[in-house]
């Protein structure tokens, strides 16, 4: 006769081989996501409900799909997914991918921080962002990114040490000595604004820059 933590044990290896889907509740409404691993560790006390995956893990909840190594899952109905490690996330919806070394997902306010060596491609848009932190509001659509940040689209260069990026509008505003290269030209000043579908450059404060002909 098998005791009750050689069943518990035995219980957490089959899944942990196969993969398992649950539902749980996001707003409110019913959700589901599934996820898979290599391995598997969990517990449901009081106060530290948490579902650890490890070595190739994966989740995917709603549009989103997210790889690392270590993947955890906690707070109330699952509302936190945090990955570690060669994270790499892939928004099917509005074609965006994210390679960080640590993401925490809020199912809940549907916002990813990414923290670490970042990058966010926005395929459907041609902008590539790269920071040290990046965090985008997947509902309106805005990323924010601090630290080293560098960006690229057709004939743009961005650098900064802030960024918002507007996808909806289609607006980046830069700030913390900002650079932009347009071609061979060159622009400074305090704050950078550019309209992404025009690659028109708006410039306030201490502007500088040099064109060539």
């Amino acid at each position: 006769m098998l005791n009750r933590m050689t069943k518990f044990l035995l219980i957490f290896f089959l899944l942990s081989c196969l993969g398992f889907v649950f539902a749980s509740s996001e707003n409110n409404s019913g959700s589901i996501f599934t996820f898979r691993a290599d391995r598997m560790s969990g517990g449901r006390a009081t106060g530290r409900e948490i579902t650890v995956l490890m070595g190739n893990a994966e989740v995917r909840s709603d549009n989103l799909l997210l790889r690392a190594d270590t993947i955890e899952i906690h707070g109330d109905d699952n509302r936190f997914i945090d990955c570690i490690g060669n994270v790499w996330g892939y928004d099917e919806e509005r074609e965006i991918i994210f390679q960080t070394d640590r993401l925490r997902y809020d199912r809940t306010l549907r916002i990813a921080r990414l923290e670490g060596n970042s990058t966010l491609e926005d395929r459907q848009n041609e902008l590539v962002a790269r920071a040290r932190f990046i965090e985008y509001d997947e509902d309106n659509e805005i990323a924010l990114l601090q630290i080293s940040v560098r960006l690229f689209k057709d004939n743009l260069v961005c650098r900064s040490e802030r960024a918002l990026y507007n996808r909806a509008e289609q607006i980046l505003e830069l700030s913390g000595f900002p650079v932009v290269y347009k071609n061979d030209d060159e622009f400074q000043a305090e704050l950078i604004r550019v309209d992404l579908e025009t690659d028109d450059v708006f410039m306030q404060g201490d502007v500088r820059g040099s064109l060539r002909n």
